[in-house]
């Protein structure tokens, strides 16, 4: 049985974009946990923020994450707020390999600075938001992941040839 890949890590570090790459590597299903969350609720991310806030979206994670765990031979993005729900950390790291895509604050503004669909983004000061997201998230993305690798400059096609020989290196182990 083919074990579970999910990928954590700040906004704009590529999760999606590498997920896709790395499941078509690999032949394997891909999921999006904010895209199950929307084809779950038959609405966007930002109109449940907008009704239910962020605490009403992280229970709707909480059970994303919970179905995508519980699959077998997937990749699966999750969002970057993932991990602050201690249920969803254990969950991640029993259920497969977790990769950590960093990426640093330069990176991730030129990356989303034209994306309106981040709610935690619609502020005066979204520099100041990624900052104070990434003091409190980086150390949790940390302590569950299996790899880390910076997506910072790094072309998708090799971030994804490195990690499936990394992930290679692993399942020799």
């Amino acid at each position: 049985m083919q074990a579970n890949i999910f990928l954590i890590g700040p906004m704009g570090a590529g999760k999606t974009t590498i997920g896709r790459q790395l499941a078509r590597r690999l032949n394997l299903d891909f999921y999006d946990s904010d895209r199950e969350i929307e084809k779950a609720a038959g609405v966007d991310v930002a109109t449940i923020f907008e009704f239910e806030g962020e605490a009403g979206f992280r229970k709707r994670e909480r059970r994303a994450i919970r179905d995508l765990a519980g699959k077998h031979g997937i990749v699966a993005a999750t969002g970057g707020g993932a991990i602050l729900c201690e249920e969803n950390r254990r969950c991640l790291a029993r259920s497969g390999t977790v990769i950590y895509l960093a990426a640093g604050i330069d990176e991730q503004l030129r990356r989303t600075r034209h994306d309106k669909t981040r709610p935690l983004l619609q502020t005066a000061e979204p520099r100041r938001a990624l900052q104070a997201l990434a003091e409190q998230r980086n150390p949790l993305y940390q302590s569950i992941a299996d790899i880390r690798v910076s997506t910072e400059g790094r072309n998708a096609r090799g971030v994804v040839q490195f990690l499936a020989r990394e992930l290679q290196t692993l399942r020799a182990v």
